[in-house]
């Protein structure tokens, strides 16, 4: 992606956003072409000439000075997460030596950790966001009609992103909440492409995002950053209902750009009684049937099609079965 051009817009963005007179100037009532501060105005207010902000602007002025982006971040009102993007795009990191992309490469002992969370959905976030693993929990929260094996399979990794945009399953499933977690999981795009901005598979996941959803076209071009580190969401599962959980994200320090994701619910609340229901009703894998006796036996004996062992999303009919 092209930093300098990222750098323009997201400062036009900025400007956009602020009135003259929130900042102290004078309003003539003169007709403004665009909306927001003039690039005279923030240069005078961050101490600057005309000319160098808007070399800087254009992506003619390399090596700005903390001083300058400190005062540019101040006069814009810039919070934490957008001067660090601020800070991303206007000191790009030295070019390294291209090398043909190879897949995103998951450690073993990341994938045995988040399986062993158990009963408690948990999953690894790739730079781009692809799932590279989640855990039997995790994927019967978010993606029950999806294979448990794709994320195994780099051609096939499920992307969260485009779940999000272009799967109608995912939509359902954050319900009202989906707008919000939309909009936040642009401004996490946005943050990875200033920091990595040529990670493999960025430009060409934004792309097609564009192309195909006109939501993701206009959230992109609003040039909203955001670290998104915890969230919390009402989930409207097919199988067990709503269930509020918050979400919390960690980036795992040895793998540059990968973070684990955790989904908990409140303890002792109905959110945390339909996670343990849905742990039971996500059963073994079919290569595992259930020992005699186990709660979902009976349940999955009444099925000749064995795909319904290990698809939550078909025992709706058979919710009604489970020990509430």
């Amino acid at each position: 992606m092209d930093r300098h051009a990222e750098l323009g817009e997201f400062l036009r963005s900025r400007r956009a956003r602020l009135r003259p007179e929130e900042l102290g100037l004078p309003d003539y009532g003169s007709r403004r072409r665009v909306p927001g501060l003039r690039r005279e105005e923030l240069a005078q207010l961050a101490g600057v000439s005309a000319g160098y902000y808007t070399r800087l602007e254009q992506g003619q002025c390399r090596g700005a000075s903390d001083a300058v982006l400190d005062a540019i971040a101040r006069v814009l009102r810039l919070d934490d997460a957008e001067r660090a993007h601020l800070y991303s795009l206007a000191r790009p990191r030295p070019a390294t030596r291209r090398r043909s992309p190879r897949p995103e490469q998951l450690r073993p002992a990341v994938r045995t950790m988040i399986e062993s969370f158990g009963e408690v959905p948990a999953l690894v976030l790739g730079r781009v966001v692809d799932i590279l693993a989640w855990n039997p929990m995790a994927h019967a929260l978010l993606a029950g009609h999806l294979d448990r094996d794709a994320p195994h399979r780099p051609a096939d990794r499920p992307n969260f992103a485009r779940m999000l945009f272009l799967d109608p399953h995912t939509r359902e499933l954050y319900g009202d909440d989906w707008t919000r977690k939309a909009r936040s999981t642009v401004a996490d795009l946005r943050m990875i492409a200033g920091r990595h901005p040529d990670v493999p598979g960025l430009a060409a996941l934004v792309g097609e995002l564009t192309v195909a959803s006109p939501e993701f076209a206009r959230l992109w071009a609003a040039h909203t950053v955001g670290d998104c580190r915890t969230d919390s969401c009402v989930y409207h599962h097919p199988v067990v209902g709503a269930m509020e959980l918050t979400v919390e994200l960690m980036a795992l320090p040895n793998d540059e750009g990968q973070r684990v994701a955790v989904f908990n619910a409140e303890p002792g609340s109905p959110s945390e009684a339909a996670l343990r229901l849905l742990a039971r009703l996500a059963g073994p894998r079919v290569e595992d049937p259930p020992p005699p006796g186990h709660p979902n036996r009976s349940d999955h004996s009444k099925h000749s099609d064995p795909s319904n062992r290990s698809d939550p999303s078909k025992h709706r009919d058979h919710s009604d079965h489970a020990d509430h």
